[in-house]
């Protein structure tokens, strides 16, 4: 919990987790108006939005597809990407609970991956490597509060509303070294796939963000962590990792698709509709109208 003298220093962080905590009450469209002005510093632009994070928030309240409620959903999810891509991209899941006081440890590897089910980025993921040396006390305090939470109440994400709250356990995929498994996040556009980022670093804590266009080209950006700084080679399969993102990306305006690569073995993570929340600046402020130029809304 932040101390009170941060939000002294800091009256916009007070503001903010005023409004998500006791805003529960306040139309979307409001409520989005008003988060947008304090994370982003500027008025949101409904009528003519032309920015990525604008266009964003337009999509939050005005696309809305009972479809999207399953896309997110890290469980269902699963059998609905599998219909459109293949059940061998499909990471196996071994075991659904409601509660973490009933996870069935016994029936557990060695090593898996428990995941929250409504919860979107890390906060609901748990990595036991080790289960002999494994916290099982501590990973259902974690499951505990990311159960509580909601992407819909703090930032109106329309598609998390009503998945069930539930944890899965999955096989945990085994990075080749360094203990890091990078995730490969491509930007898609009604099947058009024009950039995407890779995240490396997880395991030390110090995540790194390297984005790059459609051919592997990396690009001058930076959003919420810095470069690696560093040389990433393309992975093996890229192109077929692309068709992967093109087609289950088709016949929506945008939806970030992640994926793993395992030596060339392509494993499917999430679908995410809104980066970040439409929340977080790009460096330099000209990506924001770049990718936002890539979304087209049905006023357009």
């Amino acid at each position: 919990m932040l101390s009170i003298q941060y939000y002294i220093r800091n009256p916009k962080a007070l503001l903010l987790s005023i409004l998500q905590r006791y805003g529960g009450w306040i139309p979307d469209k409001l409520y989005l108006k008003w988060l947008f002005r304090l994370k982003m510093g500027k008025r949101l632009d409904l009528r003519s939005p032309s920015s990525f994070n604008e266009k964003l928030q337009w999509l939050k309240l005005y696309n809305r597809k009972p479809e999207y409620t399953t896309m997110v959903d890290k469980y269902a999810v699963k059998e609905y990407v599998a219909n459109v891509i293949g059940e061998e991209y499909i990471i196996p899941t071994l075991g659904i609970w409601k509660r973490p006081e009933d996870i069935d440890w016994d029936t557990l590897p060695d090593q898996f991956v428990l995941k929250t089910t409504h919860g979107g980025g890390n906060t609901g993921v748990v990595i036991c490597k080790n289960k002999a040396s494994f916290d099982c006390k501590q990973a259902i305090k974690k499951l505990k509060r990311s159960l509580k939470q909601s992407i819909y109440r703090s930032f109106r994400e329309w598609p998390y509303k009503n998945v069930p709250r539930r944890i899965i356990a999955e096989q945990y995929i085994k990075p080749s070294f360094n203990d890091d498994l990078p995730d490969y996040k491509f930007f898609c556009f009604d099947g058009d796939v024009k950039a995407l980022f890779v995240a490396t670093e997880r395991s030390s804590g110090d995540v790194k963000f390297d984005f790059f266009d459609a051919d592997f080209n990396h690009l001058d950006l930076c959003q919420t962590h810095p470069m690696s700084g560093r040389f990433i080679m393309k992975p093996k399969g890229f192109d077929e990792m692309k068709t992967i993102a093109s087609n289950l990306s088709k016949g929506l305006p945008h939806v970030r698709v992640d994926l793993y690569n395992l030596d060339g073995k392509i494993y499917f993570g999430e679908l995410t509709f809104y980066h970040h929340g439409g929340l977080v600046p790009f460096h330099p402020d000209k990506w924001d109208y770049e990718f936002g130029r890539w979304i087209k809304l049905p006023i357009e």
